[in-house]
């Protein structure tokens, strides 16, 4: 079964001018006493109010709802579509992302773009600029909350990320099959495929039938670990923790054909 599919589109970063850092929003300088600001656009609360005016709490009004920013996360990683979407929140109720699409899009941090069938989920400029509040959050959290609980585990999620930090231009110009077996996991999750082909990734949970280029063997754990750079792909493989089978050639060029999580380069603590 294939379980994830095509190309991703990332969303551009936001410019910002020099001496406004939101080139959108209009001021205006008043003197005497019916001082009048221009309308300027804003986005909507979605929670209750912390009844504060400080702009942290009222950016968490919008924001810290159970999977908001994890939501925000997979639109601004170039998620446009509700499986897709789905696909990167395993274990987010299908409801609970449709309403916290809606919140969103009622928000004005989301646009919903439909043409024809096809329906799209596209961040708006407002939406566009929380890319770094997700950077650094995940950032902070890469240095600072690095522990993994086993149920933090999700081999899923995990292809789904490698899935869309393929170097397309890397892999080799034809199909190319990789599957991963992670040992500790059980049966029913334990082997996945990926694809490539024409320019398309797929992510596979059962045997699409192709032959395999290289196949990846490790415990979930440590592939995980790798991906987020808790350990460099080279200390895995020459203590044996990650196994990697398959013509010397492509066993040797297997951890470039990725661009490796976002995270990955964070300094850690001493």
């Amino acid at each position: 079964m294939v379980v994830g599919r095509g190309r991703l589109r990332p969303v551009a970063g936001m410019r910002t001018t020099l001496g406004n850092p939101h080139p959108g929003l209009q001021y205006e300088i008043c003197t005497g006493s019916r001082a009048q600001a221009r309308t300027r656009p804003t986005v909507a609360r979605m929670g209750a109010s912390y009844g504060q005016f400080c702009p942290v709490a009222k950016a968490m009004e919008l924001l810290d709802e159970r999977w908001t920013l994890l939501v925000v996360r997979e639109l601004v990683c170039g998620s446009e579509r509700f499986n897709d979407l789905r696909r990167g929140l395993p274990r987010m109720s299908p409801s609970l992302l449709s309403r916290r699409l809606q919140q969103l899009t009622r928000a004005g941090v989301v646009e919903r773009v439909q043409t024809g069938t096809d329906v799209r989920y596209v961040l708006t400029p407002a939406g566009a600029e929380l890319r770094t509040v997700v950077e650094a959050v995940g950032a902070w959290g890469t240095r600072w909350v690095g522990e993994l609980g086993d149920e933090e585990l999700d081999p899923q999620l995990l292809l789904w990320d490698m899935r869309r930090n393929m170097d397309l231009d890397a892999v080799p110009d034809r199909r190319t099959v990789i599957a991963l077996r992670f040992t500790d996991v059980p049966a029913p999750t334990r082997d996945w495929w990926l694809v490539v082909d024409a320019g398309e990734v797929d992510v596979c949970d059962q045997d699409p039938g192709f032959p395999v280029s290289v196949t990846i063997e490790s415990t979930l754990r440590r592939m995980t670990e790798v991906w987020r750079g808790d350990v460099s792909w080279s200390d895995a493989v020459r203590t044996r923790t990650i196994g990697v089978d398959g013509p010397e050639r492509l066993r040797r060029a297997v951890p470039t054909w990725f661009t490796w999580s976002v995270f990955a380069a964070v300094p850690r603590p001493a």
